[in-house]
C-alpha cells in the first residue's frame, strides 16, 4: 500500500468533524478517532509496516503510552522483534508501582510509540519518568502529528519527534 493510500484509509476510517476537547485543553472541529484505525488489524499492520524504517537504528526497547501507543507498540515489536514496555499515564499505586510494565528498560534505548500528537503534553511528562527509572529516550515517533508546536514542545525536551503523517499532510492528500 502506498503512503497515499494509507493516509486516504486512514482518513475514512477515522476522520471526525465536531467540537472535541483535546487533551492539550484546546477545542478543535476536527478529530481522528484513532482507535478506528487502530483496532482495523490490515491498517495497523500497514502503519506499524511504513513505521518501522523510522526506528532510530540504535532503539533497543519500544515504549507504547497508554494507551493508544500500546497497540501501535505490540505491532512494532511483533513485526521488529524488538522489545516493548507499556507505559502508565502515572504509577500503579499498588501491585509493583511501576510507571511501565514489560520488557527489561533500564539503561537501555527506548523510543516512545505514540498515536496523535497534538502538543506533546503526555509524552514530555511519560519522557521524564521513564528517564527517572533509568531509560535512555531522545526519539517520539507517532502515527499522526497534529500541530506543529509538537516539534518544539518535545525538543525543548531532548525529544525528537518524527511522525508518520502530519494532518495537514492527510488532508492535503485526499
Amino acid at each position: 500500500m502506498t503512503k497515499t493510500d494509507l493516509a486516504r484509509k486512514i482518513y475514512e476510517l477515522s476522520y471526525l468533524t465536531g467540537s472535541f476537547l483535546l487533551r492539550s485543553g484546546q477545542i478543535s472541529n476536527e478529530y481522528f478517532d484513532k482507535y478506528q484505525f487502530e483496532s482495523n488489524p490490515g491498517i495497523l499492520s500497514e502503519i506499524c509496516n511504513q513505521m518501522i524504517p523510522l526506528i532510530p537504528e540504535n532503539t533497543e526497547v519500544l515504549a507504547g503510552l497508554e494507551m493508544g501507543g500500546i497497540p501501535i507498540s505490540t505491532t512494532l515489536a511483533l513485526k521488529t522483534g524488538m522489545n516493548t514496555i507499556f507505559v502508565r499515564k502515572k504509577a500503579k499505586e499498588y501491585g509493583t508501582c511501576k510507571i511501565a510494565e514489560g520488557a527489561q528498560f533500564d539503561n537501555k534505548r527506548v523510543c516512545i510509540i505514540e498515536d496523535v500528537v497534538t502538543t506533546g503534553g503526555q509524552i514530555i511528562e511519560s519522557a521524564i519518568e521513564l528517564r527517572n527509572a533509568g531509560a535512555v529516550v531522545s526519539h517520539v515517533l507517532c502515527v499522526i502529528v497534529r500541530d506543529q508546536r509538537a516539534f518544539t514542545n518535545l525538543g525543548d525536551a531532548g525529544l525528537t519527534l518524527v511522525p508518520l503523517f502530519s494532518m495537514q499532510e492527510i488532508k492535503a492528500l485526499l
